[in-house]
């Protein structure tokens, strides 16, 4: 009664007697099938033949695809050695803007100039309906508040998003790029300004933040981790395919030895 109210309230314990009934129900069953008519160590070379071959592609289909067992999901990680810059004459020493800017003192054009800087420098700025554009700001969040802890949700807003490199080698054309195996450091910048307190009233909608024109612009300075989503995938195709190249030899090498046994067998009687 104990162990089956354990299989019954621990979701990990159910699933791996689910996994391994299964297994052995149509493995098993298959088994026993080819086992009855070749013999057990044929059968059980050929089921495992099958299985491995099933398992290698099933594998391929995945890599390809990106989908079924899948590894660390690609994400923005906080960039070294800067990730936030706190003031817009800071992104030369950050190393974010290669040429020094000169700034007036003015939160507005600064702004502008800042962005025509990076534009410069090849900084793509995102549009609003980019999706692009939402995983950074996602990101960005998650860094200037749970990770810096400078600014809570509501006190600032992400008024500009910029993108760099993630280029990718070697490709035929633009839309042949299935073997491009090798990138290029994909960076992204979220701008981010502070908005003025505002008093929140019962029974009435908040106000729209307004920025605040007296406190300088936040950068968030992330580089991309392409992650390993078809990692998993990569290791089944090709341990799969090995093994099952290994029983096709020994079932090729087993049918030579048997079909050298018959005929040395056939010329003895004659």
């Amino acid at each position: 009664m104990i162990a089956l109210l354990a299989v019954n309230w621990e979701p990990e314990l159910r699933g791996i007697v689910i996994v391994a009934i299964a297994v052995g129900i149509l493995i098993g069953g298959i088994y026993l099938v080819v086992a009855t008519n070749l013999g057990a160590r044929l059968g059980l070379l050929i089921v495992l033949a099958g299985l491995f071959g099933w398992m290698a592609t099933m594998g391929a289909i995945w890599w390809t695809y990106g989908i079924g067992l899948k590894g660390r999901e690609p994400s923005w990680l906080p960039a070294e050695p800067v990730t936030i810059v706190r003031d817009a004459s800071l992104l030369h020493g950050a190393e974010i803007l290669q040429l020094p800017i000169t700034l007036t003192g003015d939160v507005s054009s600064d702004t502008a100039v800042v962005s025509s800087s990076l534009q410069s420098e090849g900084w793509l700025l995102l549009e609003e309906s980019d999706p692009r554009r939402g995983q950074a700001v996602a990101s960005s969040d998650e860094i200037i508040q749970k990770e810096a802890k400078e600014l809570v949700a509501g006190e600032y807003l992400s008024v500009a998003v910029y993108d760099k490199g993630g280029d990718r080698w070697p490709k035929i054309n633009d839309s042949l790029d299935f073997l491009a195996f090798f990138h290029e450091p994909h960076y992204a910048l979220v701008e981010v300004a502070p908005v003025v307190p505002q008093r929140a009233e019962p029974g009435r909608a908040p106000s729209r933040p307004v920025v605040d024109a007296t406190q300088p612009h936040r950068y968030i300075y992330m580089l991309r981790d392409l992650g390993s989503r078809r990692q998993p995938a990569v290791f089944i195709t090709i341990g799969a395919s090995i093994i099952f190249l290994l029983l096709c030899r020994i079932l090729h090498r087993r049918d030579l030895i048997l079909r050298a046994n018959v005929d040395e067998r056939s010329s003895a009687k004659e």
